[in-house]
C-alpha cells in the first residue's frame, strides 16, 4: 500500500454473461511491476497463482500493464472480505471476470504463455472483452 492509492469504478463482466459496476481501490499493476520486477517487464507475459497454486491465470504483459489494470485491497469503499480475495486481488477490466483473480500469492514474468485454470477448460485463453 506504499504506492500511489488509485480508485475507479469499472464494470465487472462476467463470462455468463452478467455484469455489474464495481467500485475498486488499490495500486495499478503497472506501478507495482516498475518498482519490483525490474527486467522482467520485457517478458510478453505474467503468471499469477493463488497462494495455495490450485488457481491460476496467464495474462498477456500488455494486459496487465493497462493504466486500469489494479492490484486490489479494497472494494465498494470498503476492505476486501474472504470472498471477495482479501488481502489482494486483480481487477483487470479489459478481461472477463475469470482473469480477476481472487488471492494473489504469486506473480511471475515469463517468456512462455502460462498455464490458465480456464484455458484449460475450453475458454480463449485471453478472455478480452
Amino acid at each position: 500500500q506504499g504506492l500511489p492509492r488509485v480508485e475507479m469504478v469499472t464494470e465487472f463482466r462476467c463470462i455468463e454473461g452478467w455484469s455489474q459496476l464495481v467500485h475498486w481501490t488499490g495500486v495499478r499493476f503497472a506501478d507495482f511491476a516498475h518498482k519490483y520486477a525490474g527486467e522482467s517487464l520485457t517478458k510478453p507475459y505474467v503468471s499469477i497463482e493463488t497462494p495455495d497454486g490450485e488457481y491460476y491465470v496467464g495474462l498477456d504483459t500488455e494486459s496487465a500493464m493497462h493504466p486500469q489494470t489494479l492490484l486490489c485491497f479494497e472494494m465498494n469503499g470498503a476492505p476486501l472480505e474472504a470472498g471477495h480475495g482479501a488481502p489482494l486481488r486483480l481487477a483487470i477490466p479489459v478481461k472477463y471476470g475469470v482473469k480477476n483473480i481472487k488471492r494473489i500469492g504469486t506473480i511471475k514474468f515469463t517468456d512462455e504463455r502460462p498455464k490458465d485454470y480456464w484455458a484449460e477448460q475450453g475458454y480463449d485463453w485471453y478472455c478480452a472483452l
